[in-house]
């Protein structure tokens, strides 16, 4: 079965455990390896990784990146995982579980410019690359082999050597023939992963799976195929297309088809973000006006930073809100341009935020600016100004820190904090 060695990039054409040429235990083997084209990268907890990355003293530590006690765990490492702790989970039950745990609260700036740098690395490899969040993409590296000298397959692994090395954090790649498959393998072997799954094995690797499997079954759907019988991916697999049709329309042959890992899917480099946000959930429940506006301007300057890592403005900014009873409050407003300023889409939050604030407490804000554009947005005389000064500010923090300029509505927060 051909094979090769993930460190040294060496074949392999034996069974032997181990490289004949490094030493290395990192062999990958697949009947199909010299074909397939289409891969996932995922990074690997990628926020905390970069902590650690950051702060060689908590390398060996449980990581959880989030608010305080009563935010969310926005990200944790693979550590803190051996305690039952995962994304979403209350920060709360996160330190319930893994006392001594380390918090670090997120930097979404740095994260961007991560995500930049690896995404960079990935448009080397092939044009064709679709990201899907900071941290992951999937990308086709058909006819590459040219280019790269060397197969795909191989050029994946220098990839990932490649971003180790480089940036200092590590990638988990799913390797296939199609998305689907490609994003289901880069699960399968994390952290620091390398799976191949091909499309000979893929129906008897799907079947035992359940129906939540496939991509865009959410609980309602699961729920829905449970009670016509469809509980796993076999069950789809040997129900009769015609009948799945008559039951869920092209839905129905969408799942029957992914149920046998076929997805004739193209990997669109064209894909764009659809939004982007920032919220915090509050220690204690808070009423006020003035501290509730503190708040909302650090989730604009974190929105700010992101825009601008990723060279994107918006034109509609978001307010997001959350009551003490957990009622959620959601308004928005369509600006004369597309912005990436600071100052602009807190001065639009504001205004969304004054009309809210009538006394009632909340337990969460957060501001997002969706409506994207490439570039930097437009401007007029006054903004060209802000734009300056918020460029200046830019880069003091990016030379000296975050805290090297608060902007003074924040005072009051960052001695809180």
């Amino acid at each position: 079965m051909p094979g090769f060695c993930r460190d040294c990039l060496q074949d392999t054409t034996d069974g032997a455990p181990r490289c004949r040429s490094c030493g290395s235990p990192r062999l990958i083997r697949h009947a199909e390896l010299a074909t397939l084209a289409i891969a996932h990268i995922d990074c690997d907890a990628f926020y905390a990784t970069i902590e650690k990355r950051d702060n060689p003293a908590i390398a060996d530590q449980p990581v959880l990146v989030g608010g305080g006690r009563r935010g969310v765990v926005a990200a944790c490492c693979y550590i803190a995982r051996t305690f039952g702790i995962h994304s979403a989970m209350p920060m709360f039950e996160a330190l319930r579980r893994c006392p001594n745990a380390t918090v670090v609260r997120p930097d979404m700036a740095k994260y961007a410019r991560v995500g930049r740098e690896v995404r960079t690395l990935m448009l080397d490899l092939t044009p064709l690359v679709e990201p899907l969040s900071i941290d992951e993409a999937f990308l086709d590296l058909s006819g590459t082999e040219r280019l790269h000298g060397m197969p795909p397959a191989k050029t994946l692994a220098r990839f990932a050597r490649t971003v180790e090395q480089q940036i200092g954090i590590t990638v988990s790649i799913g390797l296939s023939n199609n998305k689907f498959l490609a994003k289901i393998a880069s699960d399968l072997d994390k952290p620091r992963g390398y799976a191949v799954l091909g499309q000979a094995e893929a129906a008897a690797f799907l079947a035992p799976r359940p129906v939540s499997a496939i991509f865009g079954v959410g609980q309602v759907t699961q729920a829905r195929l449970a009670r016509n019988g469809y509980r796993t991916i076999a069950d789809l697999q040997h129900a009769e297309p015609a009948d799945l049709m008559r039951r869920y329309g092209e839905e129905g042959l969408r799942l029957h088809r992914l149920s046998r890992g076929i997805d004739a899917r193209r990997v669109s480099p064209d894909r764009e973000a659809k939004s982007v946000s920032s919220e915090t959930t509050f220690e204690s429940d808070i009423s006020g006006f003035r501290p509730l506006e503190r708040r909302l301007w650090l989730q604009t300057e974190k929105v700010s930073a992101r825009l601008k890592a990723a060279d994107l403005a918006g034109a509609t900014v978001t307010l997001k809100l959350k009551t003490a009873d957990f009622q959620l409050r959601t308004r928005a407003r369509s600006l004369g341009h597309p912005t990436q300023l600071a100052a602009t889409i807190f001065a639009a939050g504001r205004d969304l935020l004054a009309r809210e604030a009538n006394g009632t407490a909340f337990r969460l804000i957060g501001i997002g600016v969706s409506a994207l554009t490439d570039g930097p947005g437009t401007t007029d005389f006054i903004e060209s100004r802000t734009a300056e000064a918020e460029a200046a500010v830019d880069k003091l923090r990016e030379r000296y820190g975050r805290d090297a300029v608060i902007k003074g509505i924040a005072l009051d927060e960052a001695e809180e904090t």
